[in-house]
């Protein structure tokens, strides 16, 4: 993975959005690098992978991590939540699941004699999916409306949810057995596609010594509130970007269209999707312009999980990463820009 280290460069551009007046882009990047460091005191040796997991959840986007056990995928998810100060709910993901376990039933009230809706666990602020792929699909189907929409719908009733509203599911790629693949319109609301991995061994001594006695999760406290992270979600989407650098972006996109490798390329959400990830990445590295570095960088955790190769691709040993590189070779950097 391409290191996203904090980069204080200089602004080239103002932006030109309706900004938040209490955030300007010296604190969205402190704030963003505090958030990073608190959950590094659990999270070992991961660095580029809590920065982009941030770049999701301030972009509004969803993250699917797909790695072994005992990866920190589900110890990631509670160190974020903390360090917001934000509601976390898990749902232990298996095949007798129902989709009223995620979101909630009408229960009826012996004293009124009226039905009251009774919330489920996705009435949080970061919802931890574990081993999503284990759930049926129709219990998978609950998540597509409240991860698209912000909102659930049970009966005649619409219930708005939390925001930020953040889901992290995490997925098992070797064990196989009783599990049912994410469709495509499931993983096209994932933003991003994230594999954790093993830490290396300075990073793995690190984590025996700080858990050595307890676990160190369990006294994590928040460096910020909800109130600015909404603050950071807003004032983000005022960070510039060129027309050209727009057109850039659905030029990748629609490459992956045509490509004679890809069975499906990238969708319209994917598109936005880049956009809005390159926008926070910019913002958190202290720059209230996106960069073409800042969407190369991207194009593969955003695009990856939502292309599938043809079968003759798959025969000749292609991957989607490699179409991806060759792709993003192909297509021409916009006039009057360039990388870092």
């Amino acid at each position: 993975m391409v290191a996203i280290s904090p980069r204080r460069t200089p602004s080239r551009a103002a932006g030109n959005g309706k900004r938040t007046p209490t955030m300007s882009r010296e604190a969205f990047a402190t704030e963003f690098d505090g958030i990073v460091a608190n959950v590094e005191k659990v999270i070992k040796g991961k660095t580029d992978q809590i920065r982009l997991v941030l770049v999701a959840m301030i972009g509004d986007g969803h993250v699917l991590l797909e790695d072994m056990p005992g990866t920190g995928k589900t110890m990631m998810a509670r160190a974020i939540a903390q360090s917001i100060d934000a509601t976390v709910n898990r749902i232990q993901c298996t095949p007798d699941l129902l989709p009223s376990d995620i979101t909630g039933s009408p229960v009826f009230d012996q004293r009124t004699g009226e039905f009251t809706f009774n919330e489920g666990p996705v009435f949080a602020n970061v919802l931890l999916a574990d081993e999503i792929n284990r759930a049926t699909p129709k219990t998978q189907s609950s998540l597509l409306e409240a991860m698209q929409e912000r909102r659930v719908t049970v009966g005649k009733q619409t219930h708005a949810l939390p925001k930020p509203f953040f889901v992290l599911a995490t997925e098992n790629p070797v064990e196989l057995a009783g599990t049912f693949p994410l469709p495509e319109a499931q993983l096209d609301r994932f933003m991003l596609k994230l594999e954790v991995g093993y830490p290396d061994a300075e990073a793995e001594v690190a984590v025996l010594q700080t858990n050595k006695r307890k676990e160190v999760i369990d006294e994590l406290t928040s460096v910020v509130d909800i109130a600015t992270v909404r603050a950071m979600m807003e004032w983000v989407t005022g960070v510039s970007v060129s027309d050209a650098l727009q057109r850039y972006i659905v030029d990748l996109c629609q490459q992956t269209r045509i490509d004679s490798a890809l069975a499906m390329g990238a969708s319209t959400r994917a598109a936005l999707a880049l956009l809005r990830a390159s926008c926070v990445l910019a913002a958190s590295q202290g720059r209230e312009d996106v960069l073409p570095d800042d969407v190369r960088l991207l194009v593969t955790p955003v695009l990856g999980h939502r292309l599938i190769l043809t079968p003759d691709a798959s025969l000749r040993d292609e991957t989607v990463d490699n179409v991806i590189a060759r792709i993003v070779d192909r297509v021409k950097l916009p006039l009057g820009t360039s990388g870092r």
